[in-house]
């Protein structure tokens, strides 16, 4: 398949820092990518001489390339941040980093504290701490609070509020120039000071002048042949640079920069499917079965077209053996919606009708604000005609006949309408396909996570599988009673005996076993 020719489009590609987005045929996002020169970048891809150098994987990219666009950012650093929220929204398969759902590093400190420290951390919480970031260099943010607490003096050591006992076992003082808050040396007034200056600095507050200062002195150690001097001063001034370059944040539900528009793409989704209600509400299923140990579903929510988190729910299939994803699509599916109709019936025993079906009753209790949960507008199942009618079954058998339902098969991105002999085909260049494709892949990517976790905790848990003398009631007990191998690792042989079958002698081996088994891992 030839690529098109893109050269009228690459002559209006500015010379600036940015992130692009490389598109199939079918209008899909394969590839995400930082320049810190976008048109050179860009028009690389389409020289001849670069596809035949690129490895095998790059000129299957190449190949693919059937559209592209592209955005300006302010600099490099703001380039690699956008680019890691895009790859994690739009999860290309072309790109390998970037694609699991770590976050860039933030500074964090709690003001509230006695003796406030710095600490990194990955997730921005309401805690009550003050954040900084996020910052593009891990290793430039860690050099910068380094230097932080050697020259300003700030704690490092991890007690709430440490005292005389934690300073004899500490030598911060002599080591990082620690100003011994613990032991009174300073009082919380100055220390306070010196927290703030801190923060001043991490905000980028007199970044000009400082970043001078440094210069300055790392020049006049040069002069005097300080060379050591110099090189640490250099150091810190790259470091700083870095971390203290100003960027914009970048979140998967802002506008800006992603052009995504939900609610238009909301509306354009109802005229294609010819709904006559409201939609605000999409609930979509996926099945995961990686192996056959653990066949997991997940059920996502969107509400008005973005992602609503607290209201996703994930599921252990139980009532099938083997991989059937049609059993399992049929259990989940029953399982999510009687138990909103069985708890909206507890709360409501006088709102059902013998003349009613359920989902006008529900639709009822939704708009008195009765119901508990809020049946969606619309259901999408990942799958063909066959999960589809497999859904729709479950879904007339517990008197939701009416309830839309789709089905979304992946490999045509075809959209199946019950009642419909044929699919509907959506352009991938219109909203309303992509906001079905977000759902679905969000579903697929809670799904396989879920299904990650199992397994990460069935290699942890089958350590007791090897021990002598643990049987699968024992490992049962166990894993009830302290909840994961790393703490029956930490606890004692009379808490391990005190469980009923199990011995003081059999509790002396477990421990030892896994006490051995734990220097290995």
């Amino acid at each position: 398949m030839n690529t098109p020719d893109f050269k009228a489009r690459l002559r209006a590609v500015p010379r600036q820092p940015g992130v692009y987005l490389m598109k199939d045929h079918l209008g899909a996002v394969i590839y995400v990518g930082k320049a810190r020169d976008l048109k050179n970048r860009l028009a690389s891809y389409f020289r001849p001489s670069q596809k035949m150098r690129a490895s095998g994987k790059n000129r299957a990219l190449i190949d693919s390339i059937h559209d592209f666009e592209y955005r300006t950012v302010r600099n490099e650093e703001e380039s690699l941040l956008l680019e890691g929220k895009l790859i994690k929204d739009y999860r290309p398969r072309y790109n390998i980093a970037l694609r699991d759902d770590k976050h860039f590093l933030l500074a964090r400190i709690r003001p509230g504290d006695a003796w406030p420290r710095f600490s990194t951390t990955r997730l921005r919480k309401n805690d009550g701490a003050r954040y900084f970031g996020p910052f593009p260099h891990s290793g430039a943010l860690h050099h910068t609070l380094e230097w932080l607490h050697r020259g300003l003096g700030l704690r490092v050591c991890r007690p709430a509020e440490p005292g005389e006992a934690d300073y004899c076992h500490c030598n911060a003082d002599i080591l990082r120039n620690c100003s011994a808050p613990c032991i009174g040396r300073i009082t919380r007034e100055a220390y306070a000071q010196r927290v703030d200056e801190a923060c001043r600095i991490l905000e980028g507050k007199g970044r000009r002048e400082l970043l001078d200062n440094l210069h300055n002195e790392m020049e006049a150690a040069a002069a005097l042949l300080d060379f050591e001097r110099a090189g640490t001063l250099r150091d810190v001034l790259q470091n700083l640079r870095k971390t203290l370059t100003p960027t914009r944040q970048f979140t998967r539900s802002l506008g800006q920069p992603s052009p995504i528009d939900p609610i238009a793409d909301l509306a354009e989704l109802a005229t294609e499917l010819d709904l006559t209600g409201p939609l605000r509400i999409i609930e979509c299923f996926d099945i995961s079965n990686i192996s056959s140990n653990h066949i997991v579903a997940s059920m996502v929510r969107f509400t008005d077209g973005r992602p609503d988190p607290r209201n996703y729910r994930r599921y252990r299939i139980q009532s099938v053996a083997g991989q059937d994803d049609y059993a399992s699509m049929a259990e989940v599916v029953h399982r999510r919606y009687s138990r909103i109709l069985l708890e909206s019936t507890d709360a409501n025993p006088d709102a059902s009708s013998a003349d009613e079906d359920s989902l006008v009753i529900q639709r009822h209790l939704a708009r008195e604000g009765l119901a508990k949960i809020v049946l969606p507008d619309l259901v999408i199942i990942d799958g063909g005609k066959g999960h589809l009618g497999i859904a729709v079954r479950e879904l007339r058998a517990l008197g939701l006949h009416a309830l839309p339902v789709i089905g979304l098969a992946k490999k045509h991105e075809e959209i199946f309408i019950p009642g419909r002999s044929g699919s509907l085909r959506i352009a991938h260049d219109r909203g309303a396909l992509k906001l079905v494709q977000r759902i679905r892949d969000e579903a697929h990517r809670f799904a396989n996570g879920y299904n990650a976790l199992l397994y990460r905790r069935r290699m942890r848990e089958s350590h007791l599988d090897d021990c002598p003398g643990i049987s699968p009631n024992k490992k049962r007990l166990l894993l009830e009673k302290f909840g994961s191998v790393r703490r029956i690792r930490a606890a004692t042989v009379e808490q391990v005996s005190a469980l009923p079958g199990i011995s003081a002698k059999s509790a002396k081996v477990l421990l030892e076993f896994l006490s051995r088994d734990g220097k290995t891992e």
